[in-house]
């Protein structure tokens, strides 16, 4: 990575809260930005100046759902998988995670929180950077389990999450089938903690849904996959989870917008019904993504139609997608605005895991994470804490 004392990027169109500034220039300094402006600003002679060629300038994504590329999972659960993975991603787009770990043993889990405790508190280095865990397990519905391992699926132990968040302060979000016995007691317990407790992998029916935001289930992992929606039960029809969902109107959401996970026409309606506000988009990506090889721990899985599904193809297992491809496909296939696109990747997740006052956004004072894009959505640059990657 290149670093300057002073940067200014010059002739870029860049995407702020406010609107998109046709010729702006951001001027960054020690890891933060500086000014950001239409005006021509003056800097020392040894500054480095960019010039972004009339290509976008977008705060980087922030990715609250990712379990690995270039052929690393995070529940190897080591630094150097940590390290690679966060790399990879900041090579296409993503500037700050959060490592998601799937149904696993308590030791992976363990192992996981010791590895993502050391790298949180390591000078930045020169990939995205990991701001702590999400458990994607193991308080999941065996209905729904999707390519969760069966094994480590079970109801909430007390025992299990009371000792996990008493003894760490980096598991900043969990998913859970709220529907489980002991699972709203659960969500309590956890999001009492600053935990971000999420619907999932779940059969949960509308009025489940609202009995579970009440007690604290305040996001829905990766929408419209691994939930029910409306189905009929003999010859009545029933609502799911999904409709639940959309009748608690606070409830956020993340969706896999990859075209695949969540089609085109249902992205564009989770946008207008929930709003760039409450909709964050997620990778959900496998060691398969940034050039990996297909796998997720354990499970087999083949790579087919640009999405991981299970070998014998009975589901999706994941996604091989990348941060530009997120605000590419809300863009060019659901028609979703350029600027909602890139809110939904960056300023809304950063507001849902409560970091709005550092990232997420293109202002003053506010860390040097950046990404540089052309009309293709083809990605020039990436810029982490003031450094380009």
């Amino acid at each position: 990575m290149s670093v300057n004392a002073w940067v200014k990027i010059v002739n870029g169109r860049v995407v702020t809260p406010g609107g998109i500034l046709s010729q702006g220039q951001i001027i960054v300094t020690e890891g933060k930005i500086a000014e950001v402006t239409e005006r021509n600003v003056e800097l020392p002679a040894d500054a480095e100046v960019f010039d972004a060629e009339g290509c976008y300038v977008a705060p980087g994504c922030i990715d609250m759902h990712v379990h690995g590329a270039a052929g690393h999972d995070f529940s190897e659960a080591t630094p150097e998988a940590f390290r690679t993975i966060a790399r990879a991603h900041a090579l296409h787009g993503t500037t700050a995670l959060y490592p998601t770990i799937a149904a696993d043993s308590g030791e992976v889990f363990r192992r996981a929180i010791r590895t993502c405790e050391r790298v949180m508190t390591e000078p930045a280095g020169d990939g995205a950077c990991i701001l702590g865990l999400h458990l994607e397990g193991n308080y999941l519905n065996p209905a729904m389990k999707g390519a969760q391992h069966p094994d480590h699926i079970y109801p909430p132990k007390p025992e299990e999450y009371h000792e996990l968040l008493e003894g760490t302060t980096c598991i900043k979000r969990w998913s859970a089938a709220p529907e489980l016995p002991g699972a709203l007691e659960f969500g309590r317990y956890a999001s009492e903690r600053g935990v971000v407790v999420s619907v999932a992998h779940t059969t949960a029916d509308c009025s489940m849904v609202k009995r579970a935001w009440e007690a604290g289930f305040t996001h829905a992992t990766h929408f419209y996959n691994a939930m029910t929606a409306v189905h009929k039960e003999g010859i009545y029809k029933r609502a799911g989870t999904v409709e639940g969902i959309y009748l608690v109107p606070e409830m956020t959401v993340e969706v896999v917008a990859d075209g695949i996970h969540v089609p085109p026409e249902i992205l564009q309606l989770v946008y207008r019904i929930k709003g760039a506000e409450r909709v964050a988009l997620v990778t959900d990506a496998l060691s398969a993504a940034c050039g990996g090889e297909s796998g997720m721990g354990g499970v087999q899985t083949v790579i087919e139609d640009g999405v991981c599904k299970l070998a014998d193809r009975s589901a999706i297992a994941g996604s091989i997608a990348t941060g530009i491809r997120l605000i590419r496909t809300m863009v060019r296939e659901a028609g979703c605005p350029l600027s909602e696109a890139v809110r939904m990747a960056a300023e809304t997740p950063a507001r849902m895991m409560g970091i709005s006052e550092r990232k997420g956004a293109i202002r003053r004072g506010m860390d040097a994470d950046l990404i540089v894009f052309d009309d293709d959505f083809a990605l020039r640059r990436t810029m982490v804490g003031g450094r380009w990657v």
